[in-house]
């Protein structure tokens, strides 16, 4: 069971690295970067399709009203031409080093500076430095996807919901249902998460994060990372980074009611409700990033790997259950490792919250 659940970890993980070297690998020796709807954007590529210049120039056209990775793409070139972003705009071609912004600079200067681009076989140095940019660029969201979702996953109350789910099951004397429950369980609760977290990530991206509110993403990161190191230090002093203390007699009464893994389905999508509160910082953080920063498959993708690390503790214990293990020894083991899983998850959070702020994701 552990081999396959690693084995699937491993081939999805494979599989969003291949998407991602075929989207780097992706380039062309000059950039023309237009939005969808600007009238002196039209007027260039009028003159582009008059000249013939996409035949007789390698060319490529890049959206950027409403395409994130070709806007990033914009940004991250212009940035290296030393352009203030309070400069830049489109229409815009890129020529390795060479920016033409404005209809009437790129109508007047294309064919000279494009001949002297193509002359200075600037093409192989400009695709090698686009692909290093973009493939550093991937591999810190990944990195952040996965890290994300490893704080999540170590979280505190989901341990408790399952042992609680898990304890109730086993009283019935039946350890095959009980682990035919928990992965129930996880199952529904893997999709609740997903699906809340898509529905956000759509509605951000239809809003259109600014720079401003992504920076509001890193401070919502380093103050959930201060409250999480709050409960390292001064443990139920003020309030809890948990599921709030009222909320919880309902929460078990909730689950104590569960008789079968087709109500341990049922209940996961009402106990999500419950652990959104204490398991959703890491979450919000990484749907703003994504939001700002990645376009729609590769989004879902990530929101899969997300959500299926954030499950897989559920997994491994509903096995180790099924295997023998005492629930109330993993509910003993939890209890004394609740502030060191504060302290992790705090520190992480303001991590990454710097990590935005610094504008290095």
């Amino acid at each position: 069971m552990f081999k396959k659940i690693f084995l699937i970890i491993v081939l999805f993980l494979l599989s969003i690295n291949t998407l991602f070297f075929v989207e780097a690998s992706k380039s062309s020796s000059i950039y023309f970067f237009y939005g969808q709807g600007c009238p002196h954007c039209a007027q260039v590529e009028s003159f582009f399709e008059e000249n013939n210049l996409y035949k007789r120039y390698p060319v490529e056209k890049k959206e950027i009203y409403f395409n994130k990775d070709n806007a990033f793409l914009f940004n991250t070139l212009l940035g290296s031409s030393q352009i203030p972003s309070t400069e830049r705009g489109v229409p815009a071609v890129i020529l390795g080093s060479k920016v033409l912004m404005g209809d009437k600079p790129i109508i007047d200067n294309f064919i000279i500076e494009a001949e002297k681009y193509l002359v200075n076989n600037g093409k192989q140095l400009d695709n090698n430095v686009l692909a290093d940019i973009k493939n550093q660029k991937l591999d810190l969201t990944l990195l952040a996807v996965i890290i994300g979702s490893l704080v999540d996953a170590i979280n505190p109350c989901e341990f408790a919901v399952l042992i609680i789910l898990m304890t109730t099951i086993l009283a019935t004397g039946n350890a095959k249902k009980a682990l035919k429950s928990g992965l129930a369980f996880s199952a529904s609760i893997f999709i609740s998460y997903f699906l809340m977290g898509l529905g956000l990530y759509k509605a951000l991206s239809l809003g259109g994060i600014s720079n401003f509110f992504f920076k509001i993403v890193g401070w919502i990161a380093i103050v959930l990372g201060l409250f999480n190191l709050k409960d390292y230090f001064w443990y139920g002093k003020g309030f809890l980074m948990e599921v709030p203390l009222s909320w919880r007699p309902k929460l078990k009464n909730l689950i104590n009611s569960v008789t079968n893994p087709k109500g341990a389905f049922a209940i996961g999508f009402l106990v999500s409700l419950f652990l959104l509160p204490c398991t959703s910082g890491p979450y919000i953080v990484i749907l703003g990033m994504l939001a700002k920063k990645v376009f729609n498959t590769k989004a879902i993708l990530y929101l899969l790997l997300y959500n299926l690390i954030f499950v897989s503790p559920m997994v491994l214990i509903s096995w180790a259950v099924y295997k023998g293990f005492d629930p109330t020894k993993a509910e003993e083991i939890r209890q004394k490792r609740l502030k060191i899983l504060h302290l992790i998850t705090g520190l992480v959070m303001i991590i990454m919250g710097i990590v935005i702020l610094k504008g290095w994701l």
